[in-house]
């Protein structure tokens, strides 16, 4: 284990916006290439010939699962991380205190890898022996549940390898190995990009063959990440005596990393509720259309999370090191950044939206009915960027309690019921699932952004107060 934190691992060091693109770069390309290795099996899908509309019907009906699984992952993987990163920043005090704080960080990390790999293995059990009543609940109909099915049952047998590439690759970036992190997607998504048109289409396997190469793709993933960590370029090591799981130790990731669990958790529970009233107001084809849209959003919103995830590590190092100045700075920069995005997204999506959607289908009442669809989902979606901005904020910071309450406002409070409510008046029927997210962006996105300057910010701005106050003694 490393003593000491390199130049190029020091956070509080450097141009703010270089500091934090630095790491954003590499990290925004690697979510993207993620992203694309997760939607890749949907552009293939949708263009299988005669069954595509179904097929793809079908793979949208897992999603809330396998959101659930990413659920977990980031309930781990997002609590340990940000505890990781500022016991790394308290180490640099050096002395007594230094080694016992890096000594937390290393149990940190070997705890997050046992945790990921237990819960994997009983997800998988679950999920595999409660799978037919599951998907008919989360909108299957028996035309769209035998492709659910053959999708779901191999996506399954890998969850482990997708929760121990996901859940350990932050602890990659919060080192400084923003590079190697990259590769950790890159790898999965090229491999994944190879074999989905060979089982798909050559070996004629259809859905089985999306998932069976997703599946494969996430194996070698999980294998480089624990190459990495266990060798000799890493700062902190896996170590098998260190993964003996420690209750206390995992209490404390677990409470960091609820928010995060709790946004998958309820982005899997907007799924549902979608899907349900979509298949009950407008039938099979309305659940193909926001399984579009659901492709879509990941890949336009990718940038914004890859800014954020980034800022993470260098917001909980520099609240460890009692850099509140800097903090600030982070905060400002990737709000900026963010919005400004955002903003360009929602412009291209309203222009354009007849691109994207012919990536996965080019059936005309899809493209014709998406496209309608698309206008109102994304309406406002510029807003999401303050709450993405917040969210992640509070949650490097160690803020459990508020960071859950970002979490649960715009999903629980504000989406799901209006996804129930809208449709049942006549005026607006079936758009009402797609308007629930346009509201909950203005409202949500308003709402934690407005809550974070009036606690973190202020709280940040009195702590900076004092040092320079204590510095004129």
């Amino acid at each position: 284990m490393a003593a000491d934190i390199k130049k190029n691992d020091d956070f509080s060091k450097g141009p703010i916006s270089k500091t934090v693109l630095r790491l954003a770069v590499p990290m925004v390309l690697a979510q993207f290439v993620n992203v694309l290795y997760n939607i890749v099996d949907r552009m293939y899908i949708g263009h299988i010939s005669d069954t595509s509309v179904d097929a793809l019907t079908g793979v949208g009906v897992t999603f809330p699962i396998l959101l659930m699984v990413t659920a977990f992952a980031n309930l781990f993987g997002s609590g340990g991380t940000p505890l990781f990163s500022m016991a790394r920043g308290a180490a640099q005090q050096g002395g007594e205190e230094g080694e016992k704080q890096r000594e937390r960080a290393a149990d940190v990390m070997n705890n997050t890898f046992s945790m990921l790999v237990i819960t994997g293995v009983i997800l998988c059990i679950v999920v595999l022996l409660l799978k037919k009543p599951v998907l008919y609940l989360f909108g299957a109909s028996d035309a769209t549940y035998p492709y659910a099915d053959s999708y779901l049952s191999i996506y399954m047998l890998g969850s482990v390898f997708m929760m121990v590439s996901l859940g350990m690759n932050g602890f990659i970036n919060a080192q400084g190995f923003a590079n190697r992190g990259m590769l950790t997607v890159v790898i999965g998504a090229v491999v994944n990009i190879a074999l989905d048109p060979l089982f798909i289409f050559v070996f004629d396997m259809g859905v089985q063959g999306a998932a069976l190469a997703t599946v494969l793709s996430q194996l070698v993933s999980a294998v480089w990440v624990v190459r990495f960590l266990l060798g000799k370029r890493t700062l902190f090591r896996l170590e098998l005596k260190r993964m003996r799981p420690q209750a206390k130790l995992i209490g404390k990731i677990t409470s960091l990393g609820i928010s995060g669990f709790i946004m998958g958790f309820t982005s899997s529970a907007v799924q549902v509720a979608c899907n349900a009233m979509l298949s009950q107001h407008g039938g099979d084809l309305f659940v193909a259309v926001m399984t579009v849209i659901n492709s879509i959003r990941e890949v336009t919103y990718t940038p914004v999370n890859g800014v954020t995830s980034a800022a993470a590590p260098v917001v909980s190092f520099n609240y460890g090191a009692q850099k509140y100045k800097r903090v600030r700075g982070v905060i400002v920069f990737t709000t900026v950044v963010s919005f400004s995005y955002m903003v360009l997204v929602w412009l291209v999506l309203r222009l354009f939206p007849h691109v994207f959607i012919q990536l996965f289908n080019g059936d005309p009442q899809l493209l014709e009915t998406c496209t309608h669809a698309m206008h109102i989902y994304f309406f406002g979606c510029f807003m999401m960027a303050l709450q993405m901005s917040a969210q992640y904020v509070v949650q490097a910071m160690g803020r459990a309690k508020q960071a859950i309450f970002f979490s649960l406002l715009r999903k629980v409070i504000i989406v799901i019921p209006l996804t129930f409510l809208l449709p049942q008046i006549p005026a607006v029927g079936v758009d009402g699932v797609f308007w629930a997210e346009a509201i909950s962006n203005f409202v949500g996105g308003g709402a934690c952004y407005i809550t974070m300057l009036c606690t973190v910010w202020r709280e940040l701005k009195h702590k900076e107060m004092g040092e320079l106050a204590q510095a004129k003694k």
